[in-house]
């Protein structure tokens, strides 16, 4: 019989009030903790994203950049880096100079209109 009253007063503390309110109370904790780890998973997602996004924007320049590399190991690649660097010509090839016009060419002066001067260009 004494087994069983100590089973009873065992049940009686779990199912006191201070002891379900702080029961409760852990519970709201935990949720609150899965709440904000859903959070900040999300952003997790979205950083994964962005990295994505940039990892294979880098790619694309690696393939850009080995690309130009390999065409720098042809002669033909080599004499187009040097003829955009350097303003050079090769043996038998000439130059072409291009010089403004120090004196620009005048505005015709534009015609006055009106009824005599239709006569006075009709006759010209």
């Amino acid at each position: 019989m004494r087994n069983f009253q100590q089973k009873r007063a065992f049940r009686n503390i779990i199912h006191s009030r201070p002891v379900l309110a702080l029961l409760g109370v852990l519970v709201l904790v935990f949720a609150y903790g899965v709440i904000g780890f859903m959070g900040k998973m999300e952003m997790t997602i979205e950083n994964r994203k962005i990295a994505e996004n940039k990892v294979a924007d880098l790619e694309k320049q690696k393939e850009k950049l080995s690309s130009e590399i390999s065409k720098l190991n042809t002669s033909e690649g080599k004499e187009e880096s040097i003829r955009e660097k350097f303003p050079v010509a090769k043996d038998g090839e000439g130059e072409i100079v291009i010089v403004d016009d120090q004196n620009p060419p005048e505005a015709p002066q534009p015609a006055s209109s009106g009824f005599f001067s239709f006569f006075k260009n009709l006759f010209k």
